[in-house]
């Protein structure tokens, strides 16, 4: 038996003891499935058409049309300080990566010569500010902690890859950083702005607050708009190959997306309301960093501490400490720090994780005196 199979086995066992150990017209239990099925549903109809859907074709979009190599080259150790901490710190909105894709990356551009100050900034903020993260944020939580999500990421970003570049320097080298990856021009650069204008001015007329009417059709009129640009502008390959790359982003994050939604809403007739107020209520050093830290050891997948976060918030937690949770939780998790661990070494990591949570603690303090 493989690995895979033991998993697999060790699973359906797991399922099996669970509803089998299940105490028969367990309240609690239906109490919860309820609660997970209701906020299922409310995400469909609130958030998912209107949102995620749309964001998810923008992702594969960015991933067809935007060179990485004319992106990434910028990052090498003899670049410009300010260009390469600058483009580092937006790469998680340009190329759309997340936090399984980021680790990768930022193997291959270490390997290829970029700076460990640069990098670590790359490293941070690539999966804080992907974008279909940062719509639904806003869609979510509100105009006002999606902001401060978005700027705080950025800003968060550059002091550790600078802290990180001063901690531990390195000789610099001469050479710039080019990655092989090279992609043909598929599409007028007016046709592009036109195509990415009216996919996010469907997300952008979703957040108005202005008559239903009014914004659906507007909303459909941008849809429409888009499905013309495409059917006039593009080829057929380049059209194939991004409804690809959409559709590989949506089936990795939409199971895990519905999966994390229900798990928030199972567990917020569960949540001691008390303990939630009690630790994260205020907005205390105490309580941002104690939120800080639990979203930089626990395993959020992309888009997942959305819902869980919306059920903390539902049950007390403070803006500050809810903040600090979204800023540590997508570039650090168990899983993430193995991995960050094996390229970087014990010492940088720890000093990563450590700057990471002292800044996202920070942050969520400011952000909570506001």
């Amino acid at each position: 038996m493989d690995k895979q199979d033991k998993i697999l086995l060790g699973t359906i066992i797991g399922i099996f003891l669970l509803f089998y150990l299940l105490p028969p017209d367990s309240q609690w239990f239906n109490n919860s499935v309820v609660s997970g099925l209701n906020l299922l549903g409310d995400y469909a109809k609130q958030h998912v058409l209107t949102c995620l859907i749309p964001a998810l074709f923008i992702a594969g979009a960015i991933t067809v049309f935007i060179q990485k190599d004319e992106i990434l080259k910028y990052l090498g150790r003899d670049s410009n300080k300010t260009v390469a901490y600058g483009v580092a710190s937006i790469t998680g909105v340009i190329l759309a990566v997340c936090s399984c894709t980021i680790l990768p990356l930022f193997a291959g551009i270490r390997k290829r010569g970029a700076g460990l100050g640069p990098a670590i900034t790359f490293l941070f903020a690539g999966p804080a500010i992907n974008v279909a993260a940062i719509f639904l944020t806003f869609s979510v939580l509100g105009y006002k902690i999606g902001l401060a999500r978005a700027i705080a990421s950025i800003i968060i970003s550059i002091l550790v890859g600078l802290a990180m570049a001063f901690l531990f320097k390195e000789k610099e080298e001469k050479g710039k950083l080019i990655l092989e990856e090279q992609k043909e021009k598929m599409v007028s650069a007016k046709t592009l702005m036109l195509f990415f204008g009216l996919m996010i001015g469907v997300l952008i007329v979703n957040g108005l607050q202005i008559d239903a009417l009014i914004k659906y059709s507007l909303m459909v009129l941008f849809a429409l708009g888009v499905v013309a640009t495409v059917l006039l502008k593009f080829k057929n390959h380049v059209a194939e190959k991004w409804l690809e790359e959409t559709w590989s982003f949506s089936k990795t994050i939409l199971p895990l997306l519905f999966i994390g939604v229900f798990i928030a809403g199972f567990i917020m007739p569960l949540l001691p309301g008390e303990l939630i107020q009690g630790l994260v209520g205020s907005n205390s050093v105490q309580g941002n960093f104690i939120s800080a830290v639990f979203g930089a050891f626990m395993y959020f997948s992309t888009l997942t501490e959305i819902p869980i976060l919306q059920a903390f918030i539902a049950k007390g937690m403070a803006q500050g400490p809810a903040l600090a949770l979204l800023l540590a939780g997508p570039s650090l998790s168990l899983p993430n720090m193995l991995v960050i661990r094996g390229l970087l070494g014990t010492k940088k990591t720890a000093a990563y994780v450590l700057l990471v949570i002292i800044m996202s603690t920070l942050a969520g303090l400011i952000f909570g005196m506001l």
